[in-house]
């Protein structure tokens, strides 16, 4: 035993002890100090370019959070699971539905609108309200509708946002930008032909910018898809005016269509 640890008296050992401890040392391992600043540096080993380094989330990024759980989703079903799953969105607190999507999967068209209002929040289902009863007959007026068994004349609907703002508000930036990598995965899933953006924030989410009146009737390309950007049925209740250019864009989606 070390001469030095032998003069030291019980009090004194046992303050050393403590001060051990405290610094969340928990058992030994050697019978003597290793000083590990004298030891050799050990060499890593590289890993093999064929093996993939694993995903990292970084701490905190909704969005990232958002973009790994959307790219696990095999199928629609799965991607429903992960967006019901999602935590980081202060929308679904307040809201009594998620919101995920109507129609046929599989539609030549499917249609992108900003967010569920009340009746939608009720239904679980987007577009059921008079905004939505709107645009079914806007649908019916170029040979569409939701329920159609012929892919070639069916749509399918989701929202940006799956939960409901206070009030209807707007979704703001930041609650758009996380849900985007789930709406992307939705589009690649549901595999339609075209896009139809309703709306001034599902126009920023798919095309990058916004100012719907100008946009409108104007085709784009948003997740590698011909986009129509058109004014929310919403909008046209409040402007009963703007339905003629509604109609205008109908008949040129109609168009490209076929």
């Amino acid at each position: 035993m070390n001469r030095d640890a032998c003069d030291l008296d019980w009090d004194t050992a046992a303050a050393m002890l403590a001060w051990q401890f405290d610094l969340g040392v928990t058992e030994g391992i050697g019978d003597a100090p290793l000083n590990r600043y004298e030891l050799e540096p050990v060499a890593v080993r590289p890993v093999p370019s064929s093996v993939a380094a694993p995903a990292v989330i970084a701490e905190n990024d909704p969005v990232a959070e958002a973009r790994a759980m959307a790219a696990a989703a095999a199928d629609l079903d799965a991607l429903r699971e992960a967006v019901t799953a999602f935590p980081h969105c202060e929308l679904k607190r307040g809201a009594r539905s998620t919101v995920f999507c109507d129609g046929r999967a599989g539609a030549s068209l499917m249609i992108i609108g900003e967010a569920p209002g009340r009746d939608e929040d009720q239904a679980g289902r987007p577009f059921v309200g008079k905004a939505g009863q709107l645009l079914d007959r806007m649908l019916a007026s170029i040979g569409l509708s939701r329920d159609d068994p012929d892919p070639a004349r069916a749509v399918y609907i989701t929202n940006v946002m799956p939960w409901r703002p206070p009030n209807n508000r707007d979704p703001l930036p930041a609650e758009a930008a996380m849900m985007l990598p789930f709406l992307e995965r939705h589009v690649e899933l549901a595999a339609p032909d075209m896009l139809v953006v309703l709306g001034n924030t599902s126009a920023k989410a798919v095309l990058g910018q916004g100012g719907i009146t100008r946009l409108r009737g104007n085709w784009g390309e948003g997740f590698g898809l011909p986009v129509m950007p058109m004014c929310h049925p919403a909008y046209l209740l409040r402007n009963p005016v703007a339905k003629r250019e509604a109609w205008a864009d109908l008949l040129d989606i109609k168009a490209r269509l076929k």
